[in-house]
């Protein structure tokens, strides 16, 4: 597999050292080694509970916040050697398309910037740029000399796929594109992402708690867990053959209808991670083993693997 991007052992801890008077802080670990490989014009679902480091990982690899151990690669280059060379090949579409955007400025505004500070257009250049892509996200010209407080959260969150995509990005961040929308603007915003992916040769890493979002559009999942990804499958898998106790959980508490959901485990995310399996303490199959230390990764099938030393074997 052509990998576009690469995250190797990605980590991120919050805090630590020592406050006034000598008091220590405790840190806080977000993502823990997180490992894996997005091949080109392929959609990576990320998926876990809220406080799981989804947005935080997702932040790292759009080179929002810096990793505090391991690496990011993207064509097997590291996208930080070069003022503006993250900006042009990994772009981020946020959850609140209203907050995303400066009040102050019109749409004109906003769209002009990527294409002038990123890749150095002159104005007649940005003109035929922006017009194209507000073609491409079915959005009328005349919005452009407009502020982004007189768009609903459909048309807004269209913008910022428009601006996302004006840096000719390779691949594209995606962190809950739809959560904030209407079931029926859903459903288009995800059938646009989908076109613009074919158009544009774009490579997702989708971000979100929806599980029927990430099995409708990604080609595979990363289940994250306390930090930590603790399976990774191809959509049909994990959907259907979880191997994990927490992805079969998280699979069994989607709502589908006519089926009622499954009761969720016991507990919460904990604040540190603990000795073992982060998991031990809500897993039904805990044994010693997970308790005392933190299981590898298995290689199920290619570059899926599943951290779990009793993985679910029998079929869902």
């Amino acid at each position: 597999m052509t990998a576009a991007l690469e995250a190797w052992r990605l980590s991120k801890t919050f805090g630590g050292g020592r406050r006034w008077f000598g008091r220590a802080r405790a840190p806080v670990c977000a993502v823990r080694e997180v490992s894996f490989r997005v091949a080109a014009g392929e959609t990576l679902g990320i998926v876990g509970e809220s406080g799981c480091g989804k947005t935080t990982l997702a932040r790292m690899l759009a080179g929002l916040l810096p990793p505090s151990g391991g690496r990011i690669t993207v064509d097997g280059k590291d996208p930080r050697a070069g003022a503006g060379a993250w900006g042009g090949l990994v772009q981020y579409v946020f959850q609140d398309p209203l907050g995303a955007l400066n009040p102050r400025k019109t749409i004109r505004q906003i769209m002009h910037a990527p294409l002038r500070h990123l890749l150095g257009m002159e104005a007649p250049a940005r003109a035929a740029r922006i017009a194209e892509l507000f073609d491409a996200v079915n959005l009328r010209r005349e919005f452009l000399d407009r502020y982004p407080h007189e768009f609903s959260g459909g048309q807004a969150q269209r913008i910022g796929i428009a601006r996302a995509l004006a840096a000719n990005p390779r691949i594209v961040v995606l962190d809950e594109p739809v959560s904030a929308l209407d079931v029926s603007v859903q459903a288009q915003v995800l059938n646009l992402l989908a076109d613009l992916q074919r158009a544009y040769h774009l490579t997702y890493l989708l971000i979100s708690h929806d599980l029927a979002v990430v099995e409708s559009v990604s080609d595979r999942v990363a289940v994250l867990y306390c930090g930590a990804i603790v399976e990774l499958a191809d959509a049909a898998e994990v959907f259907a053959r979880a191997r994990h106790p927490y992805t079969r959980l998280l699979a069994d508490s989607a709502p589908v209808l006519g089926r009622k959901p499954a009761p969720a485990a016991a507990g919460e995310l904990p604040d540190a991670p603990p000795r073992g399996c982060a998991f031990a303490a809500r897993c039904s199959r805990a044994g010693d083993a997970c308790r005392r230390r933190a299981p590898e990764p298995v290689c199920t099938r290619g570059e899926n693997y599943v951290r779990c030393f009793h993985p679910v074997e029998t079929p869902q």
